[in-house]
C-alpha cells in the first residue's frame, strides 16, 4: 500500500487549558488515519469484523513529540505500513501542522495485531487485505 494522508482540524475539545493538544489525543488522530487508510482500500473496520471475522488491536506504540499542535491548527497525519506479519501490521505515522510553515509535530510507530472477533485470539490477516498492504 502506498503511503496515505488524512487531515484533521484541532478543536477546542482536543486541547488542554493552555490551548495545546492533550497528548492522548494524538493517539486518536493516528487511529483515525489508520482506519481511513483501510477504508480507502475498501475495508471498513465493521466490514472486517462482520464479513471476515477479524478485528485489529493496538499492541504497542511509540510516540515522539517534536512540537505542540494548538487550537484551530490544520494537521495532516501521514501513514505507511512498515512491516506486514502473518497476524500483525506495523505502521509509521507522522503528524504535521499544515500552514504557511509546515512542521513535523509527532512521529509514531504503531503495531497492531489481527484477532478473531469471536475468540479474541490472534489470526492471520485476510489474504485479500494482506495482498493490498504489501
Amino acid at each position: 500500500m502506498s503511503p496515505w494522508s488524512w487531515p484533521v482540524r484541532v478543536y477546542y475539545e482536543d486541547t488542554d487549558a493552555g490551548g495545546v493538544v492533550y497528548h492522548a489525543n494524538y493517539l486518536r488522530y493516528l487511529e483515525r488515519a489508520r482506519t481511513e487508510g483501510l477504508r480507502q482500500l475498501g475495508y471498513s473496520q465493521q466490514h472486517l469484523r462482520d464479513a471476515a471475522g477479524v478485528l485489529f488491536v493496538v499492541v504497542s506504540c511509540s510516540l515522539q513529540f517534536k512540537q505542540p499542535a494548538r487550537l484551530d491548527d490544520l494537521l495532516e497525519v501521514r501513514s505507511s505500513v512498515l512491516l506486514t506479519g502473518a497476524a500483525s501490521l506495523e505502521f509509521v505515522q507522522d503528524i504535521y501542522r499544515q500552514d504557511d510553515a509546515p512542521a513535523l509535530l509527532v512521529t509514531a510507530t504503531v503495531r497492531v495485531a489481527c484477532l478473531e472477533s469471536a475468540s479474541y485470539r490472534p489470526c492471520r490477516l485476510p489474504a485479500s487485505l494482506r495482498k493490498e498492504l504489501t
